[in-house]
């Protein structure tokens, strides 16, 4: 089920990274599926406190560890523009379900990123 919340549904997930020619639309397009993911699972399990969060952020930071390997074979990689975006984009996801004071370090914590 898409998720439901105004602020994400208007939210340009990962711009900075799609208006960069480096990084493969397709591949970004993954990316953004995988935070779309999250705000579902965030909506579905209604997590009471940040450990909650962190439990779901983690699932989702795997899955873009994953994701490396596809930018890789597309002649890109998540690097520290990528690197940034990403981060940013799991800052507003928590403050769009109320956890605006979520850690960002844990927020990715998981990443090989």
């Amino acid at each position: 089920m898409p998720p439901v919340n105004q602020q994400v549904l208007g939210h340009a997930f990962l711009k900075g990274m799609y208006d960069d020619a480096y990084f493969p639309d397709h591949v970004v397009d993954r990316g953004r599926a995988i935070l779309l993911g999250l705000c579902e699972r965030i909506e579905a399990e209604q997590p009471l406190d940040l450990s909650a969060l962190y439990a779901l952020t983690e699932v989702a930071t795997q899955e873009f560890n994953a994701l490396e390997a596809e930018f890789e074979a597309a002649g890109s990689e998540i690097e520290t523009v990528a690197r940034e975006v990403i981060a940013e984009d799991f800052c507003f996801v928590a403050a769009a379900y109320g956890f605006a004071e979520a850690d960002v370090e844990e927020l990715i914590a998981a990443r090989d990123w």
